[in-house]
């Protein structure tokens, strides 16, 4: 039996349970993966325990530092969030067979942690909009202005990933920031928000993350998703296996699991991006060789987080 635990109390089960993961993914997601690893292992029982990445960090970092950690296994946001993890030694180096089957920028070479899809983050807009976006610039352009909505980094780690990101290609960097604030662009809150300020029409265009607006299209939105020409910033919600687990094997099957085709196959049913190589798209997305994902160095993201954090609230506030 699979229990499923808030981030408020404690692992249901956890003694008996011989696997407990932490996620960051939508209940539905982490209950459908999960539904799709006992199926694959129904011999291993699975609890899970889900919440944003900043509160299931901090929870988690509480139980290290007590020096009982509940999770055995982790799926959660971002490539930053794991570095830092392994960084601190806080994650247990495993070698996955599925690896192969992955694009090497993909998984952290020493065996740490590996992506499991690519959630990207690209440009949305009301289908009553006077502007078709195809470039990151064309949010700064006069069309544009004051017609703008964004997540705020401040608030969401996909949003700080794609500032990370953009700001390291050439031509961009945090000028292009400073442009939009000055064209009237909004910055605050989460993706949730982006998506219901576009396709209300309460704004034209927003930056979000891609699996949204393709939902809400497929409903029947007026809403477009739109891959700019140089590149999507991704997020790639990484699996990994905390230092110490006492079930190091069934984390093992689960990291194989979620980096197995099978378990590619479960994301693309979901609607996600598929990091395997060789995967269909989900419905609603185009061919997978149409668009480009721009890298991240996860190391320098590390170093630079705190500092950049900073260099956006002097640009947009501390929304």
């Amino acid at each position: 039996m699979m229990t499923t635990v808030s981030l408020a109390g404690m692992v249901g089960g956890a003694g008996a349970a011989d696997l407990t993961l932490y996620t960051s993914q939508p209940n539905e997601d982490a209950q459908a993966t999960v539904d799709g690893f006992m199926a694959a292992y129904p011999d291993i029982q699975v609890d899970w325990v889900r919440d944003g990445t900043t509160k299931l960090m901090a929870r988690l970092m509480a139980e290290i530092e007590a020096g009982n950690p509940a999770a055995d296994v982790l799926l959660i946001a971002d490539t930053v969030t794991l570095e830092r993890m392994k960084q601190a030694g806080d994650l247990m180096a495993y070698t996955s067979p599925e690896a192969s089957h992955y694009d090497a920028s993909l998984y952290d070479a020493d065996g740490y942690y590996y992506s499991t899809k690519l959630i990207t983050t690209g440009i949305m807009y009301n289908t009553q909009a006077s502007m078709t976006p195809e470039s990151w610039m064309d949010l700064v352009k006069p069309e544009a202005k004051g017609l703008v909505a964004m997540p705020s980094p401040l608030t969401s780690g996909a949003a700080l990933i794609h500032a990370q990101t953009l700001t390291g290609v050439d031509g961009f960097g945090w000028d292009y920031y400073r442009k939009l604030k000055e064209n009237g662009a909004t910055a605050s809150g989460g993706n949730g928000g982006v998506l219901k300020a576009v396709a209300s029409g309460e704004k034209a265009y927003g930056v979000v993350v891609d699996y949204m607006p393709i939902r809400e299209k497929a409903k029947g939105a007026p809403v477009e998703f739109v891959f700019p020409k140089e590149g999507v910033t991704a997020v790639t919600e990484p699996v990994a296996i905390l230092k110490g687990t006492r079930h190091a094997q069934a984390a093992q099957k689960f990291v194989d699991y979620v980096l197995s085709e099978k378990g590619q196959q479960g994301f693309v049913d979901l609607g996600y991006i598929p990091a395997r190589d060789g995967m269909p798209m989900p419905a609603g997305f185009p061919a997978r060789d149409s668009f480009k994902v721009l890298p991240i160095d996860a190391a320098k993201a590390v170093k630079n987080g705190d500092a950049d954090l900073k260099t956006f609230s002097t640009i947009f506030g501390t929304n």
